[in-house]
């Protein structure tokens, strides 16, 4: 799947990987919090069950394409299509 953005091709799979990782490096405080506070980490088991999925949608949809030493090209050149 391709998404068209004002001339540019935007590869739904590098988005789905980029928002995943996010949500998953955002999911890490919230479960310390939860945890700290004595309180089930609900909020933080959501964010790594859509984050985890959208990681492994991106894996399924492109598989033998994203590796650690890509990852970061990856995140950066998706960063830039949507900013550009």
């Amino acid at each position: 799947m391709i998404f068209r953005q004002s001339g540019l091709r935007l590869v739904t799979s590098d988005i789905y990987i980029v928002i995943g990782l996010i949500l998953l490096v955002l999911a890490v405080p919230a479960i310390f919090s939860a945890m700290l506070e004595g309180r089930a980490p609900r909020s933080a088991a959501i964010l790594v069950l859509v984050g985890g999925g959208l990681v492994a949608l991106a894996v399924y949809e492109r598989p033998n394409t994203y590796t650690l030493s890509t990852l970061p090209d990856v995140f950066m050149r998706t960063l830039g299509r949507l900013i550009n």
